[in-house]
């Protein structure tokens, strides 16, 4: 929401959330927008669920014979 002020600021403010990286004051800021902003709370869920997603898939192990099978793949370039 580009040019929209307190959406901007929040916006900014979003990732260091996320990773609970904010000054007490940041974080007041953050909660009290996101309290009052169905926009930015959805836009919150939706980073906060695809890091959650991306933390589970990178720590899922491939099937037993996948890796030799993209490793031939990748040389017979198919």
């Amino acid at each position: 929401m580009s040019g929209h002020g307190p959406c901007d600021k929040c916006e900014e403010l979003l990732h260091g959330y996320l990773d609970r990286e904010l000054t007490d004051t940041e974080l007041a800021e953050a909660e009290g927008h996101l309290d009052g902003c169905d926009y930015c709370r959805r836009r919150y869920r939706f980073e906060e669920h695809l890091r959650v997603y991306i933390r589970l898939s990178a720590e899922e192990r491939m099937p037993a014979g996948l890796m030799a099978k993209l490793d031939e793949l990748r040389t017979t370039g198919i």
